[in-house]
């Protein structure tokens, strides 16, 4: 079976993301942000799943575009967390450079899916 790149970063991104979320409840007492991030950052991978099995290269494509702005939307709440000090420079860069790198992998795949459209 193939190695599905974008999946498998999806899914530890989430981890993270929902580790997280338990940091900025427990250490921060953060509670709306915090849910924020979690939703969207969570929502990739279930995105990515969901595209996997898709009906037809039309769906496949308009889950993963789904999944692409939920990313876009996580890189927002982290700059949101960062800024508030909520977040700290290693902990932002570490994480916005995951959520980078996933938006990268899911553009190129849209762009090639359309491609071959």
């Amino acid at each position: 079976m193939r190695e599905n790149v974008v999946k498998d970063k999806s899914f530890a991104f989430a981890v993270r993301i929902v580790r997280l979320y338990q940091f900025l409840v427990e250490q921060k007492k953060e509670f709306v942000l915090s849910k924020q991030v979690l939703r969207s950052g969570t929502s990739v991978g279930a995105m990515v799943r969901e595209a996997e099995h898709a009906e037809t290269k039309k769906d496949f494509i308009h889950k993963m575009a789904i999944a692409q702005k939920e990313i876009n939307e996580t890189i927002y709440w982290l700059e949101l967390l960062n800024a508030t000090d909520y977040l700290n420079n290693a902990e932002f860069t570490s994480l916005h450079a995951d959520a980078v790198e996933i938006i990268k992998l899911l553009t190129s795949i849209i762009k090639s899916s359309k491609g071959r459209n």
